[in-house]
């Protein structure tokens, strides 16, 4: 998740769960150094650090960013955007565990072929990247259980505890989660922007940028309406990156301007309907997990 700093991963930490600080927040491999010791004053628990590998109008070093997570002793890196196989041998030789993010089934096939221990596979419900298939969580995450031996986290569309439990019956051995995440007190996203995702319908998740070949699902705002409007003209990538630029769009988000904010944000956004802690979601999560897992074994108990 792009909003993820030292704040919100130790407190998902500190509540149980695993969380990864995005190094694309920061704009030096230095800058990430001191957002890892941030968290690491915060929690005593494992957390990792998400390398981006998507294209940008600004690339960082990613050679100098993977040194500084090695470098600072974290032990779990997340890569996502393209296949990670230049970094597998790097990463694993710094006694880290390799995690990769996709979206589709070959994706999947093709970073366990190249060495990841972890695959993670979001369905098109998911903020951010979804793959330009659209295949929804409950089709593609089985496909991807069992098309790989490596442990499999699922996620897309996932929210609340029910969610939660159902992507666990695809099978998979771990849950992922993020625009829920979006609206909790540690997440440095304005208020605004939570109070705009209390008000907003699934509906409002909106594709974008799927005409450069690159779809972003994010919030609708006013500029997510006009980024709509100039693909349907046929615009350049050129002339839509002058208006998604992400220096200006995120400090939007930072200081809660919705208008010029470009927010990835799922389908699930419909069923946020409150601001809380992280550990208070959290533990919701499991107490209701639990409920649930009883009442799904007396159903199955008459069968």
């Amino acid at each position: 998740m792009g909003w993820s700093t030292a704040e919100l991963v130790a407190a998902a930490a500190n509540a149980g769960a695993f969380a990864s600080i995005a190094s694309s927040m920061f704009d030096t491999s230095e800058a990430l150094r001191e957002e890892i010791r941030r968290t690491k004053r915060l929690t005593d628990r494992p957390f990792g650090v998400n390398i981006n590998l998507f294209p940008a109008m600004k690339p960082k070093n990613v050679d100098e960013y993977v040194d500084a997570v090695l470098d600072e002793g974290v032990r779990v890196v997340e890569t996502a955007g393209r296949s990670p196989e230049e970094l597998v041998d790097r990463v694993k030789s710094g006694g880290a565990t390799l995690i990769h993010k996709c979206a589709r089934l070959r994706d999947a096939r093709k970073a366990e072929s190249v060495g990841v221990d972890i695959v993670e596979i979001v369905g098109g419900e998911c903020g951010g990247h979804p793959s330009r298939e659209q295949i929804g969580s409950l089709v593609l995450i089985p496909q991807v259980v069992d098309a790989v031996s490596v442990p499999v986290v699922g996620g897309g569309g996932i929210g609340d505890a029910r969610g939660f439990v159902a992507t666990l019956a695809l099978g998979v051995d771990g849950v992922i989660m993020g625009t829920r995440f979006l609206a909790t007190n540690e997440c440095r996203v304005h208020g605004n922007m939570k109070n705009r995702m209390i008000e907003a319908q699934s509906t409002e998740s909106m594709l974008t940028l799927g005409s450069v070949g690159d779809p972003m699902r994010a919030l609708k705002t006013a500029i997510v309406t006009e980024v709509l409007a100039m693909e349907e003209r046929g615009t350049t990538l050129e002339e839509l990156l002058t208006v998604v630029a992400g220096e200006k769009t995120r400090q939007a988000v930072i200081e809660g301007d919705i208008d010029n904010s470009l927010l990835p944000c799922g389908q699930i956004v419909g069923m946020v309907s409150e601001v809380t802690s992280v550990r208070d979601l959290i533990e919701g999560i499991m107490q209701e997990a639990g409920a649930i897992y009883d009442r799904i074994g007396g159903i199955l108990g008459k069968a």
